[in-house]
């Protein structure tokens, strides 16, 4: 089929991706991100703490056309992914906090097969199209070409912001050898509001638009694979995967965001709270059971125990000693470690005891190490109390 002006071309292109499904959709040029001096100087700092990747492949993400020689425009498309709300069961259960994108299925899946369904509409509309579909693991700054195509604004917690949709969607990309006509983009209204930053428990926004992952909850939860460092285990909360608190403070978000109508984010059955004495009682089958298809996969067993004895610990809630008592002679050194300092968290004399007792028989260095702290940080509390 043969379109007689690019205009025209590009209406179709963008009629074509909301008929498939996606809440927002942008053109712009092929043209090198408009930050990548801000990304390198990023990268320097270290903000981006054990996630090699993105050190890697710096070529490809500094010119699409590394990726396709014939890109001309790239069509950016965003997909809400907000789960509707459900009714959380009062119990006496210290649950958990997962993030709003984790708790349906595996949003790189759902977008690819998306993305790859327009890109061969697309091709029905012109077959000489040469194009290549990026969702998020790709070396592509996606965040840059959506704001290049009006999909938002860069928020000061680094999300992008539309005016009337806010925060909660996904990105995707199709890099297209096609010449269309690209939009604007639009202008900040952050303004002088800073509630993400001031919401951030770890302080992990050390200044506007900047985000240092290291201190990042998500990061902690997910990217991080060994130890988390103790000095940021308290402001994780109860936080097992993710984190949505600069989103969920954020005033687009309030004024503006609706839930999806994807069924395939809707939140799994337990995702929504999960008991964390249930999560640190799984074993490596019912862990790959209960997350087949999940992004929660991602972070692996030993991750998401390690995430959920932080999270028990800093409930303080003695119920969770059984729990954390069994999570100390898991196979897995990280859980234990964490298992330990949780039961320094909460204290007692049943505590105490369990500490004492795995002190005699532990024998990996790290984990002896945290057994340690925890129970000098007990005597230390206890000798604070009766002073």
């Amino acid at each position: 089929m043969e379109y007689s002006t690019r205009k025209d071309l590009t209406v179709k292109v963008k009629d074509l991706a909301m008929s498939s499904g996606f809440d927002l959709v942008g053109i712009c040029s092929a043209d090198p991100p408009d930050h990548w001096a801000f990304y390198l100087d990023w990268l320097d700092k270290g903000y981006s703490g054990e996630m090699h990747y993105l050190n890697r492949n710096l070529e490809r993400r500094s010119s699409l056309h590394e990726i396709l020689p014939e890109a001309k425009s790239v069509v950016c498309v965003g997909l809400n992914y907000e789960p509707a709300q459900v009714d959380t069961r009062a119990d006496d259960h210290a649950r958990g906090l997962i993030s709003r994108y984790a708790r349906g299925e595996d949003y790189h899946e759902v977008m690819v097969e998306k993305l790859q369904r327009l890109f061969e509409q697309i091709q029905t509309q012109v077959p000489s199209a040469k194009g290549k579909v990026y969702v998020d693991t790709g070396p592509v700054l996606e965040r840059d070409f959506a704001a290049r195509a009006g999909l938002g604004w860069f928020g000061k917690h680094t999300n992008l912001i539309h005016k009337r949709k806010g925060s909660w969607f996904f990105l995707g990309e199709i890099i297209l050898s096609l010449d269309l006509v690209v939009d604007a983009p639009v202008t900040d209204h952050c303004g002088t509001c800073t509630l993400c930053m001031e919401a951030c428990p770890t302080e992990a926004i050390p200044e506007p638009f900047v985000i240092d992952s290291t201190r990042c909850i998500s990061y902690l939860t997910i990217e991080l694979k060994g130890p988390i460092p103790r000095d940021l285990r308290q402001g994780m909360g109860s936080w097992v995967y993710g984190c949505d608190i600069c989103q969920e403070v954020c005033p687009w978000n309030i004024k503006h965001a609706t839930p999806t109508e994807e069924p395939a984010f809707q939140a799994r059955e337990g995702l929504e709270n999960p008991v964390l004495s249930d999560l640190l009682m799984m074993d490596q089958q019912e862990f790959s059971k209960k997350f087949k298809g999940s992004p929660i996969k991602r972070t692996k067993r030993r991750g998401l125990l390690r995430n959920a004895a932080v999270a028990l610990g800093n409930t303080k809630d003695p119920r969770g000693i059984p729990a954390l008592s069994k999570a100390l002679t898991d196979d897995e050194p990280l859980i234990r470690q964490h298992a330990a300092w949780a039961l320094g968290r909460i204290g007692g004399d049943l505590a105490s005891g369990i500490l004492r007792d795995a002190l005699d028989v532990e024998q990996d260095p790290d984990v002896l190490d945290e057994i340690t702290q925890s129970l000098n940080d007990l005597v230390g509390t206890k000798s604070d109390s009766d002073s």
